[in-house]
């Protein structure tokens, strides 16, 4: 069994960092495993395993030729059976299947805007999708939206999953009183909400001045950007809420927080609640997307209504002022993570799925 991953970049985003989890966890069970980066490395190449063979194609336009022979030759010299391509990827991957036509191609569908997909077109990947032995969605509505929308009949549900890393030796030490600090890891995105989390600061500092918010994620210096040190400077808090940007070992970072938070509008399955929940930490997210599949009950976290600032701020007081309850729901959610969102678990079904293709003739 011979599997290669294929993603645009190694950027800190969601999709990125599955593909090099599938790559690393692939590496302990197959006979071989890829991973190939079409346009852009990044911070997630100190990430992948030292037994995953590694490629960068230095794609530079849509139709690259030069990069699509490369890949052909990357394929063919190692023996491929199966691309599994991330996102925007499938197109190269359908590009090069088209000189290999026995390869085949498993779709990942990681799309995070996924409360309305009404009105989600995409003529090329529709086309694509003929070409697709198989399609994963990350979550329930990405596979009724498949299932409806493109021309491939094979589509399964395999929720993200997280795999502990010791890569990285870099150590963040957090602005803010020890004890005292609540942490977000999200890319600065419209979707994921900081806005909520900045009003929510504002409030909270009024009672608990000690209490500091650290939020991680890419800061993509744009008008969004702009517009949240903005507000941090009009509210004051420049000494409440801290920006750091992307990292190679946000676990130093959550390893230092007592509380963790998602604002979110949109999301699929996000990859930063089951960090969370890794480094048992209480958490308190929207109820968007699949969340509330990885926060099932009142005992593994807290789900409140997305934009709701009263709710958001009460729920973050809550775990504030009760200590107790932030260690039961940081340790049931640590469980619930580990049974049912682990490397173990999806790689064994994931493994199944493939078979159950008949992709393989050995």
């Amino acid at each position: 069994m011979k599997i290669v991953q294929i993603i645009d970049s190694l950027e800190a985003g969601g999709a990125e960092r599955m593909a090099v989890n599938y790559a690393n966890a692939l590496s302990k069970k197959i006979e071989f495993s890829g991973l190939i980066v079409s346009r852009k490395e990044g911070l997630l190449e100190n990430q992948i395993d030292k037994n995953v063979a590694y490629l960068f194609l230095e794609k530079t336009k849509t139709i690259d030729i030069k990069a699509v022979f490369r890949l052909r030759k990357y394929l063919k010299t190692n023996a491929v059976d199966v691309i599994h391509a991330h996102s925007s990827s499938f197109f190269i991957a359908v590009l090069v299947k088209l000189t290999l036509f026995k390869i085949k191609i498993i779709w990942h569908d990681h799309y995070g805007v996924s409360q309305d997909l009404r009105l989600r077109k995409s003529l090329g990947l529709k086309i694509g999708s003929l070409f697709f032995t198989g399609i994963i969605s990350v979550n329930s509505a990405l596979k009724k939206w498949a299932k409806s929308y493109l021309l491939c009949s094979e589509i399964v549900y395999f929720p993200n999953f997280i795999i502990e890393s010791s890569v990285s030796n870099e150590q963040i030490l957090l602005k803010g009183s020890e004890g005292k600090r609540i942490i977000c890891v999200a890319n600065l995105r419209p979707q994921k909400n900081h806005e909520l989390l900045i009003n929510a600061a504002n409030l909270i500092k009024g009672k608990f001045p000690d209490w500091t918010f650290h939020l991680f994620g890419k800061d993509f210096e744009d008008s969004y950007s702009a517009k949240l040190k903005r507000k941090i400077q009009d509210q004051k808090l420049e000494e409440v809420v801290f920006f750091y940007g992307t990292s190679n070992n946000v676990s130093s970072a959550l390893e230092q927080c007592q509380i963790a938070v998602l604002p979110s509008l949109s999301e699929g399955l996000p990859l930063a609640i089951l960090e969370y929940g890794l480094n048992k930490l209480p958490v308190v997210a929207t109820n968007v997307g699949e969340i509330s599949k990885i926060i099932t009950t009142a005992e593994e976290g807290i789900i409140v209504e997305s934009n709701n600032l009263n709710l958001f701020v009460d729920a973050i007081e809550k775990l504030i002022v009760t200590e107790k309850c932030r260690e039961k729901t940081g340790f049931n959610l640590y469980n619930r993570v580990q049974e049912n969102f682990s490397e173990t678990t999806i790689i064994k079904d994931y493994i199944l799925w493939l078979k159950s293709l008949s992709i393989f003739t050995n």
